[in-house]
């Protein structure tokens, strides 16, 4: 029987069990059915807690699981997998399930223990009360991450748009600023009020303060009419300041006029103007060395930088660079008539051997070009042009542990001075033994080796 506000879940399946169909509904869930990537990310609403019921069991392959991840990262969706026994020894399966889902159930499994399971799951996830659900205001512009550093950035929006002070957004160019800045509006109690962002780079000096503050009709040669600026665009919701440390010391004096007065005046006009709004700013400039080399006002850094958000770099976020290239290939794909499956080992190789001095904006680009110019059914190094980035060969399991008992020998002979005994004992071998491997990973030569070794065996 239903009783009050049903819960949503989406069932990923090839072949859905309508027995437990039929349960579930029996308790309070709302069903959404999908069977690829795509449809999971439309079936699954941002804006509140979802359970998600993964049937691996239900015939999908090792590139179309892969696919899924995507979706499996999404934080407010609590995921139960079920899978059959001889499945859990696959690699990908055993990686998906350990590191997305609350839980799994084996085939065959209880209607009612999975049914508690999923519940479980879902109840986790609305104590959590979304933390790491974060969308900018455009539906086609989202911050996906799950690594430790975007945890920490999205408990810092959360806390950070509860207030009203100003916020200091530092980064790299590329890191997703202005995506932050949206997000710490839409959860503030401006987000039905405007959102007004400029670049402070992208403006000719001579034209800013116009831009800014807006001009009165006759202000100067051209001003036809009267120009509402950005600032006084932005009265009740958020000013968003890109690229601030590119500001000119003039613009710099009048925008710490505003901040302290929260006044402004058009360009040839007389009224001061009382303006309502948060102001946040970013920069990829260092503000501190700017400060000291006098190109920043320092008492205009500490209007701005009230609470500070620091943007991580890409190559600093670890499994979310493979993250956001699968978000992105699943958003892009149409962009190619061929159905990609992904991409290969040597290209994902290639991703988290590369530093990525654009970030995610070079990431965005490198995927969608790749998406448009691959001509098979996986994306390669040489579609994302990181061809330099992947090994040239792959390593047996042999070669590496060659190559490890190499160095281990290497730093114990280093270690111990080529003080051979000692260096046996530390490395749980005999001399002779010592000596033998030497000579097999070309540390000695054998004509050096006999006349000790023939000693050590008459010892």
């Amino acid at each position: 029987m239903d009783t009050g506000q049903r819960r949503q879940l989406v069932y990923v399946s090839r072949q859905p069990n309508e027995q437990l169909h039929d349960l579930l509904r029996a308790r309070g869930w709302d069903i959404k059915f999908a069977t690829t990537a795509r449809e999971v990310q439309r079936a699954i609403h941002q804006d509140g807690p979802t359970g998600g019921l993964f049937d691996v069991s239900s015939g999908y392959g090792t590139h179309e699981l892969g696919a899924f991840e995507s979706c499996l990262t999404l934080p407010n969706v609590g995921w139960v997998a079920t899978a059959g026994s001889g499945q859990l020894a696959d690699r990908l399966v055993r990686r998906l399930i350990r590191d997305y889902c609350f839980d799994y159930l084996t085939v065959p499994y209880s209607g009612e223990k999975i049914v508690d399971s999923i519940g479980h799951a879902y109840g986790m996830v609305a104590l959590g009360e979304q933390e790491f659900s974060l969308i900018g205001a455009s539906r086609d512009e989202e911050m996906v991450g799950s690594c430790d550093a975007m945890r920490q950035l999205f408990r810092t929006i959360r806390k950070v748009a509860n207030t009203d002070a100003s916020v200091f957004i530092a980064g790299e160019s590329g890191t997703g600023k202005e995506l932050t800045a949206r997000a710490i509006h839409e959860r503030s109690e401006r987000r039905k009020m405007p959102f007004i962002a400029i670049n402070c780079g992208a403006i000719p000096h001579h034209l800013l303060q116009s831009e800014l503050f807006g001009y009165e009709r006759g202000a100067f040669t051209g001003a036809n009419a009267r120009k509402i600026g950005r600032v006084e665009a932005a009265n009740g919701g958020t000013l968003f300041l890109d690229e601030v440390g590119d500001l000119p010391l003039e613009s710099q004096a009048s925008l710490l006029r505003f901040l302290q007065e929260r006044k402004i005046e058009r360009l040839g006009g007389q009224e001061s103007i009382p303006v309502d709004v948060r102001v946040i700013a970013a920069t990829h400039v260092d503000l501190e060395q700017a400060m000291r080399e006098n190109r920043f006002r320092v008492d205009l850094f500490h209007r701005l930088c009230v609470l500070r958000v620091d943007e991580p770099p890409l190559r600093a976020r670890g499994k979310d660079i493979e993250l956001l290239a699968h978000h992105m290939l699943e958003r892009f794909r149409t962009d190619n008539a061929r159905r990609l499956r992904g991409f290969s080992a040597p290209a994902i190789e290639a991703m988290y051997n590369y530093g990525w001095p654009g970030n995610v904006r070079e990431l965005i680009n490198r995927v969608r070009r790749a998406i448009v110019m691959a001509e098979g059914r996986l994306i390669t190094p040489e579609d994302l042009e990181l061809q330099s980035f992947a090994s040239q060969r792959t390593v047996t399991l042999a070669e590496a542990r060659e190559e490890a008992e190499r160095h281990a020998i290497e730093a114990a002979l280093l270690r111990h001075r080529h003080r051979l005994n000692e260096a046996a004992v530390e490395l749980g071998i005999s001399r002779v033994t010592l000596y033998r491997l030497m000579v097999a990973h070309g540390l000695r030569s054998p004509s050096e080796d006999r006349l000790p070794i023939e000693r050590v065996a008459q010892g």
